[in-house]
């Protein structure tokens, strides 16, 4: 009897495919198993079982599956579930979630590029096939699999591919863009000739007369060290110059004079190598933490999803590791997310303490190979008990999930904005944990209206956490009326003369400084003052940002980067003003103000790989940073014991956005920013300036007033039909011609109020009508929230086909942004 699979393969098109099972793979395969199969006249992807049957599809050619990949499946059924619900309830393709879920070792096709790995060596001799392969890419190192199926001769080549990807002997070429290599530090150390007491001594003396600094230097190395005890601790040269004063010239005399000498020592990543000493016990918790975990405990017996709302620095972290310990005596597995995993290292550290190697990070700026090894070992029979990870975690597979842990649950940064599927993370996490019959816990100091709304209407448990560990107050809030002082002209910068007396006294306490701009870049735009032009993108419709280090202007849209012109394009003048302030001038500013001070910027331009996150959250917790001057990624679970001083400044950026969420985000940024400051014996200071020092919403986060700043917005929400009272789908359409995609969006905007009547607002331009070229129109639609899911989705995708149809409409995108951020 003839056999077939329906087959999901990682394209945005819609329904499933169906291939015929030739004989000799009907044993082999399984449902969740990969397999490789034809799509089009010469393509082959690796698509994924998701049924096994004997009915034979109608009206087409049914091709054969080529290649089965693997002997027990990488998807299990749970996730499928899982997948189905993604699809469905973010209006996207199954195409689209698997693209998303799977890393891109697991999914090779026919553009994959692939290259040798130069390191491997094979420990026995290789399958004839194997082998022809690793000589065509000793040959050309890099490869479409394509090129390689017709070089090599060999038919279903992929299958050959996998079993070189499993030996590591070849990579993708999606990994080689962020090729892993170890993280290494310079250290010091006593050269060989120096190691003699007698000609150490003789050392001594020579530089007493001649090199008093060197001699300074060296007795610093030793202290440091203990190399005299017999001792001799690692010691960093950057740590080595920058505590003593020396200059790399008095260092560079030692290494010349045979005294000291350098050498590399890898040191660990985040989430690599293995755990710094014995495995320790979780720290006690306080009484007010005991409460919160007895009272979350309780809860779970009652309800699915808590909520932890715990002012900042009140120790939610401490309760979290006590549950996940638990969980896992209980036999359980644990996810617990995190919106940013680079920015707390922190949190990786303690945890690793505790639970060593059972603790698995999964990232992606981690190299795909490795990404792909966490996915297997989940599928292992000695998979990670804890997963600690950003969104994409919540694809991986598990087993015996029993505690989802969603910490800063009110980030942005949990939902996927590009491309689809535009997920939710925490609301994706809360339905997958469901699915185990696991429990959810929400962690935040400022929940997202929507998960307040649901705690106050008890479908969700709530435990409060209101007093900061070791009873360390609150920090003090000061605004400060920058529209005033900047009429008087008293503004240095974007500085008030308040920030910087309070910045100058932290530093001469030695205490470090927080700024928060949530602006990257030099200038937002530049202007030319005898005419007004202003750059704009070729691409998009926005103004370019100064980015004064490359002295480039750039879209942060689609990447597009000019020179910045020396005369105007229009009136030829040569009088070009940056207007405005992104944190790259706010570093400027601040070295001219305060040369001596030592500072770091962190924002997108300067984190772009998972080390330059680490090392500058590592230099500013060391002391070797006195200012970190960052966009929000500085508000996300940073724990510095020595910030005295938060400086916003400029809340009004925040407040002044065309968005329903504009102010719950407002404060929920100002909240986690002034967070901060003050963390340990000391009460910290918050400057924020503003130019409207009497909106109401300066006045709550000054009170910490969350519950008066929720009630009015839930009250507005309600009256205008937002959420959490209504469900938003908003429809976006994109065509290369403006006049194409105004006359669609007009027309699927008529047949959807036919539908849902008043529920349809638009259609209109978004603030950024174009982007990459493409023109945009956006469809906003408010559901009731009772309404069911299956059918606005019908309803909206039967819409979309009659206008697709028509063919005036050739070559448009429409997509989905569900419960959109």
């Amino acid at each position: 009897m003839e056999r077939f699979v329906d087959v999901i393969l990682p394209l945005p098109l819609p329904g499933g495919f169906t291939y015929l099972l030739p004989p000799e793979l009907e044993e082999s395969v399984r449902e969740g198993c990969r397999v490789v199969v034809p799509f089009g006249r010469k393509k082959f992807y690796t698509g994924i079982v998701e049924r096994i049957h004997a009915l034979r599809p109608e009206g087409y050619e049914v091709k054969e599956v080529l290649a089965v990949l693997d002997a027990r499946p990488v998807l299990l059924p749970v996730q499928f579930r899982f997948w189905k619900w993604l699809s469905d309830y973010y209006l996207c393709t199954l195409g689209d979630v698997y693209k998303a879920a799977l890393p891109s070792g697991l999914k090779l096709e026919s553009e994959t590029v692939v290259e040798l790995n130069p390191d491997f060596e094979a420990g026995e001799r290789l399958p004839e096939r194997e082998q022809c392969v690793l000589d065509l890419l000793a040959e050309e190192p890099a490869l479409s699999v394509t090129k390689l199926e017709q070089r090599a001769g060999i038919k279903n080549i992929l299958a050959v591919l996998n079993a070189l990807l499993s030996r590591e002997a070849v990579f993708v070429k999606e990994e080689l863009k962020r090729t892993y290599k170890p993280k290494t530090e310079t250290r010091v150390r006593l050269a060989p000739d120096a190691r003699n007491e007698h000609r150490l001594h003789i050392f001594f003396d020579e530089l007493q007369r001649r090199a008093p600094k060197q001699l300074d230097l060296l007795m610093k190395y030793l202290e440091q060290s203990g190399a005299l005890g017999g001792r001799e601790r690692p010691v960093s040269k950057r740590d080595l110059l920058q505590r003593t004063g020396a200059t790399q010239a008095v260092f560079t005399g030692l290494v010349s004079r045979g005294i000291l000498e350098t050498y590399q020592e890898e040191v660990g990543r985040l989430g690599n190598g293995q755990p710094v000493g014995p495995l320790g016990q979780p720290h006690v918790l306080s009484a007010a933490q005991q409460r919160a975990h007895d009272e979350i405990v309780a809860a779970f017996r009652e309800k699915h999803v808590c909520l932890l709302y715990g002012v900042t620095s009140s120790g939610k972290t401490e309760i979290y590791i006590h549950l996940i310990q638990e969980a896992l005596e209980r036999g359980g597995q644990v996810l617990y997310l995190l919106p940013e995993i680079a920015l707390t290292t922190q949190i990786t550290e303690r945890l690793k303490r505790v639970f060593g190697n059972r603790l698995g990070i999964y990232h992606s700026k981690f190299p795909d190979a490795e990404r792909v090894e966490i996915w297997q070992r989940q599928l292992s029979d000695t998979p990670y008990d804890v997963i600690l990870g950003v969104r994409s975690s919540v694809f991986l597979p598990f087993r015996r999930l029993e505690l989802v842990i969603v910490d800063e649950e009110h980030e942005t940064t949990y939902k996927q904005q590009d491309p689809a599927p535009r997920y939710h993370a925490r609301n994706a996490a809360i339905v997958l944990a469901s699915y185990y019959g696991a429990k959810t816990l929400l962690g935040t100091a400022t929940p997202s209206l929507e998960t307040w709304h649901n705690a106050e209407t008890g479908k969700y448990a709530r435990v409060d956490l209101s007093e900061r560990h070791r009873a360390v107050q609150l920090p003090e809030i000061i605004p400060v009326d920058i529209r005033e002082l900047a009429h008087k002209k008293r503004m240095k910068g974007p500085f008030s003369p308040l920030l910087l007396q309070y910045i100058r006294e932290a530093l001469e306490r030695r205490e470090q400084v927080i700024l928060f701009q949530n602006r990257r870049g030099f200038a937002p735009m530049v202007e030319c003052n005898t005419c007004g032009w202003v750059p704009k993108c070729q691409n998009c419709d926005v103004s370019l940002t100064y980015h004064k280090g490359l002295n480039m202007l750039t879209c942060h849209y689609c990447g597009y980067t000019t020179p910045l012109p020396l005369r105007c394009p229009a009136c030829d003048g040569t009088d070009l003003r940056a207007r405005g302030f992104g944190t790259e001038k706010v570093e400027d500013e601040l070295h001219a103000l305060l040369p001596e001070a030592r500072m770091a910027r962190m924002d997108l331009d300067t984190t772009r790989s998972r080390s330059a996150y680490e090392r500058i959250i590592d230099d500013f917790q060391q002391g070797r940073t006195d200012i970190l001057v960052g966009t929000q990624m500085v508000s996300k679970g940073l724990d510095f014991d020595r910030v005295s001083v938060v400086g916003i400044l400029n809340a009004d950026t925040l407040l002044n956005y065309p968005d329903f969420r504009a102010y719950e985000r407002a404060f929920q940024l100002m909240a986690q920013v002034a967070g901060r400051a003050g963390r340990r014996e000391m009460r910290g200071r918050v400057i924020l300036q503003t130019k409207s020092i009497d909106h109401p919403m300066i006045a709550q986060v000054i009170a910490n007033d969350y519950e008066g700043m929720a009630a009015g917005q839930l009250a507005e929400r309600q009256l205008f039909r937002y959420p959490p009272y209504y469900r938003l789908v908003y429809v976006y359409l994109k065509h290369r011609r403006e006049d194409v995609v105004e006359q669609m969006a007009q027309d699927m905007a008529a047949r959807l109020r036919t539908l849902f009547r008043e529920r349809v607002l638009g259609p209109d331009k978004p603030p950024v009508a174009r982007i990459q070229t493409l023109f945009i129109r956006k469809i906003v639609l408010k559901v009731e929230t009772t309404a069911p899911v299956a059918r606005v989705r019908s309803l909206l995708l039967a819409v979309q086909r009659e206008v697709g149809g028509d063919p005036r409409f050739k070559g448009a995108m429409v997509y989905y942004d569900v419960d959109p951020m």
